[in-house]
């Protein structure tokens, strides 16, 4: 069996990327994330009976012989099909123009363009296959949708070219206008008046940037075409819109740059999102919106510290104790050595949970001060690989809203690094 898939929360860009597949492979089932914009669910539900979708669902993974990914080469991006990544002699074939994530393919088309269907469109016009209008309607949407209308700095004159081909074989101008139409109601009128409100312009290394964080009250539609408007209307190379949901406490980043020096795929992908130089997005969950401002802005000024491995910087050796101590000996030990938090170990030595300031708030009676820590660490605590970087600690300290992560090497803790550390290091106040 042959499939081809692409990512969830998928645009018009995934979607005709994926349907282009089953031209260049007639033998391809398309596989549809249930994840996808509203634009594109609003297409499709007049369209739907045109393009054979099926959902992981519906696919036996055993029978799974090839595998065809479009516009992503990230696992965890595919829904319901990451248990391929394990499967052997499975061939994969890769139509992308983001940089390269985690799917090691036999055969990767790449190429910088504003859209990943105009890798495939050059495909089918090289092998001269036979497009119907509607599929080249479907095909434009999705250049349009990733170049702004070819207006985007992203948009290569290969996207330009593969349009004028679509145009030329009849790809229908108004019904694409129909579908990309931005849904611009009440909401997300109200949001950008808050954001205009609390416009501040910044200058860093002569590009202006504007960050505005708002709090939302449950899913807003739409908000990237608002943080276009707010970057247009305010006149900044590169603007951002932190968007705190209140009822789940999560953090949209979305990002929109008129320069390619400041680009927005490389910033979000260090917060663990993804896009292209003029627009990405990121999520975070327990985010602090102040310390998300302040990583941003260093991000933006293209400091060095991704390049620097936290064994380059952890503090060692570390102070452990073991999960048998009573609490009373660990809030002693706390107290003389002037530290908030201690990693706990069992008796292998593996690390088993922290023990930190808060954690002491569980305590009620006197008598449970000779209690072992483990009845108050926290459990499952947050690690890292010693040859990670200060910026993906730092990510998962405001992720988890934590301030210490033990430094892990062959499943041994080898140092410790905390929120302090890493605040000094990204100000460069480490003593040389």
């Amino acid at each position: 069996m042959k499939i081809s898939t692409t990512h969830t929360g998928s645009d018009f860009d995934a979607i005709a990327s994926l349907a282009a597949t089953s031209v260049i492979y007639p033998d391809t089932i398309l596989v549809l994330p249930n994840s996808i914009n509203p634009n594109l669910k609003a297409f499709l539900s007049i369209h739907k009976d045109l393009f054979d979708f099926k959902s992981s669902r519906d696919i036996e993974i055993d029978k799974v012989t090839s595998l065809i990914v479009v516009d992503t080469s990230s696992w965890k991006r595919l829904e319901g099909l990451q248990s391929l990544k394990d499967k052997e002699d499975l061939n994969i074939t890769i139509y992308d123009h983001h940089p390269m994530d985690d799917i090691e393919a036999g055969h990767v088309i790449r190429e910088k363009t504003g859209a990943a269907i105009t890798l495939l469109i050059q495909e089918i016009k090289r092998l001269k296959k036979i497009i119907t209008p509607i599929q080249a309607t479907l095909f434009l949407m999705g250049i349009y949708e990733d170049t702004g209308n070819l207006t985007f700095t992203s948009t290569t004159p290969l996207d330009v070219h593969m349009a004028a081909y679509l145009l030329d074989r009849r790809a229908d101008l108004s019904i694409l206008n129909t579908f990309l139409q931005h849904a611009y109601g009440k909401k997300q009128k109200d949001v950008l008046a808050r954001m205009l409100l609390k416009t501040e312009r910044l200058n860093i290394d002569d590009f202006t940037i504007s960050i505005s964080t708002i709090d939302i009250h449950g899913r807003v539609e739409n908000l990237a075409i608002v943080v276009q408007m707010y970057r247009e209307i305010v006149n900044v190379d590169a603007a951002f819109g932190i968007f705190k949901d209140t009822k789940t406490d999560k953090c949209m980043i979305i990002g929109r740059s008129g320069t390619e020096e400041i680009n927005m795929g490389l910033i979000m992908r260090s917060l663990g999102g993804g896009g292209h130089p003029g627009a990405g997005s990121a999520q975070i969950k327990n985010c602090n919106s102040e310390n998300l401002e302040s990583m941003l802005l260093e991000l933006i000024k293209g400091n060095h510290h991704s390049s620097v491995s936290l064994g380059d910087i952890m503090s060692y050796p570390v102070i452990t104790v073991n999960e048998n101590t009573p609490i009373e000996e660990v809030a002693m030990l706390l107290r003389e050595k002037g530290c908030t938090g201690v990693p706990i170990t069992d008796k292998d030595n593996n690390l088993v949970g922290i023990i930190s300031r808060r954690d002491f708030k569980k305590i009620r009676k006197t008598a449970q001060m000779q209690s072992p820590v483990k009845a108050f660490m926290s459990r499952n605590p947050v690690s890292i690989s010693y040859d990670k970087s200060a910026m993906e600690a730092a990510r998962l300290m405001i992720r988890h809203d934590i301030g210490r992560i033990p430094i892990m090497r062959d499943n041994k803790i080898i140092g410790i690094i905390t929120r302090s550390d890493t605040m000094l290091y990204f100000y460069d106040l480490l003593p040389d």
